[in-house]
């Protein structure tokens, strides 16, 4: 019985780190920060006190890295972004999939949306991207070749080559 328990231990921990490191998805962005990549995060986000499921997005061309938090209510799909250059949220509802501005409620947790630091004509042209019934992977995607417009400076995150 200890033998197929440890066999089953070995197993399951053989997979998880072969599965570590591998991309959900990779893109292109056309835009300065280069293509990006979408893994899996190592730990859950919390925020609001709740424990999200997480994924990072980087970008070929900049060491930022972004943290992709996916938080599922009845009604809709938030879909925070974080990094330390501009945080945002994508929000996803029965009509629409668009950006939005963090909500106040986040500010306990340290995050909120620096105005001074955002494109607010690219924000404007993706308060509303696509219609809302696209599967979470899609919504990654989305959200990993649309972020980096929103940021004002993008060529100030870029790596000296």
């Amino acid at each position: 019985m200890k033998r197929i328990i440890l066999s089953t231990v070995l197993i399951v921990t053989v997979c998880v780190i072969s599965f570590a490191g591998k991309p959900v998805a990779e893109g292109k962005t056309f835009s300065a920060l280069g293509d990006y990549r979408i893994e899996n995060a190592d730990n859950p986000v919390l925020l609001n006190g709740k424990e999200l499921e997480a994924f990072v997005i980087s970008y070929a061309n900049t060491g930022m890295k972004v943290t992709l938090a996916i938080d599922k209510t009845r009604k809709c799909k938030k879909y925070y972004v974080l990094s330390d250059k501009l945080s945002v949220q994508y929000v996803c509802n029965d009509r629409y999939f668009g950006v939005e501005q963090l909500g106040r409620e986040l500010k306990n947790d340290g995050y909120s949306t620096d105005n001074h630091a955002i494109n607010h004509q690219e924000y404007f042209h993706q308060r509303l991207i696509t219609d809302g019934n696209n599967s979470d992977l899609d919504n990654s995607r989305l959200i990993a070749a649309y972020f980096p417009f929103l940021i004002k400076d993008p060529k100030g995150l870029i790596a000296e080559i």
